[in-house]
């Protein structure tokens, strides 16, 4: 199925030098997309020069005159850049020229300015910041991730909605599992919010699996687990860190003399498939569910490898109409959304 997708070109730490290549890279891959690279023309067309003639018909430039900084106030970038790279890819989606948008840029301003222009789903109070994580079982989905610091019960329930029916798409899973992320696995456990959300999930008709803790995330205790965004937030982070000191103590140890150096050598089949199993760039990319379009953030200091795996989940969020999909489901829920 062919996709079109729009992609702010300029964002993140590393801008064009990564995005284009990885451009380039995903359209030799996925034969039936396009995209629209939004960004400033000059510094886009260099980097272009390389890829091979025969793509040329399936990527285009569409002009962006101002970039949003990483660290720049969202409401600054809301009132001040209205001709952004990130801006435009978004109203490309709006306009209904591009079936999904991607950026490394600013979270804060890119979550604001696609809530503006595409506007929440009949019976979405807030959107959600979804993405995947590595387990034992393959991978779940874990949202929200920093959209929503405060939840109520409702908010909760739709998260639960919204990331099963991601999971259904992405993964082809019918009949994904919801897991609650808790203290504990009885129902009594955490806060009244959370046990109110217990509740409402369990009678929601998704496949409920109930409490989930910290360390059922990477056990594959369900298929998507659900918490709010300061939650989500801190489960995402320290998973990066201790992903980040677990390469860190593998390589000191197998530097530390000559004899370990050589078990290192021998090791490093095993060694390059364990790295390539937790590859945090392999999960780039979550989906910011509740929209009325695909909207994927890729992480800001994505390599080509990272940026272009986040195109590949934009390009399967769109060919699966993830959004019409959760506003059906959304509709059918009735009075438990509202």
């Amino acid at each position: 199925m062919k996709v079109t997708l729009a992609v702010d070109a300029m964002g993140g730490d590393h801008g064009p030098v990564v995005t284009v290549p990885a451009v380039i890279e995903f359209l030799q891959q996925d034969t039936e997309a396009q995209v629209i690279l939004v960004g400033q023309p000059p510094a886009l067309q260099s980097l272009l020069s390389a890829a091979p003639t025969e793509l040329a018909s399936r990527w285009r430039i569409e002009p962006a005159s101002e970039v949003i900084g990483m660290d720049e106030p969202v409401a600054s970038a809301m009132r001040l850049k209205k001709d952004s790279s990130m801006r435009v890819a978004i109203e490309c989606v709006r306009e209904g020229r591009a079936d999904a948008a991607i950026s490394a840029g600013n979270t804060g301003a890119l979550m604001a300015i696609a809530r503006y222009v595409l506007k929440t789903l009949p019976g979405i109070d807030r959107p959600a910041i979804a993405t995947a994580l590595p387990t034992l079982k393959g991978h779940c989905y874990v949202l929200d991730l920093g959209a929503n610091v405060d939840c109520a019960p409702e908010h909760l329930l739709q998260f639960g909605i919204m990331g099963a029916l991601l999971a259904s798409a992405l993964d082809h899973n019918e009949r994904p599992s919801v897991g609650l992320l808790n203290i504990g696995e009885e129902e009594i456990k955490g806060n009244e919010v959370v046990r109110l959300a217990y509740e409402l999930l369990k009678e929601s008709g998704l496949h409920f699996v109930g409490n989930v803790e910290g360390d059922g995330i990477y056990k594959g205790a369900a298929d998507v687990i659900v918490c709010d965004g300061f939650v989500g937030n801190v489960a995402l982070k320290t998973t990066e860190g201790l992903a980040q000191m677990v390469r860190v103590f593998l390589r000191q140890e197998f530097e530390r003399n000559l004899f370990t150096r050589l078990a290192g050598l021998v090791a490093l089949p095993v060694l390059n498939r364990f790295k390539a199993r937790v590859d945090h760039r392999r999960y780039n990319g979550a989906c910011l569910l509740g929209l009325k379009g695909v909207v994927v953030k890729s992480h800001g200091s994505a390599d080509t490898f990272a940026f272009r795996h986040a195109l590949m989940s934009a390009a399967e969020a769109a060919r699966e109409r993830l959004p019409e999909k959760i506003a059906r489901r959304i509709e059918n829920a009735g009075s438990k959304t509202s």
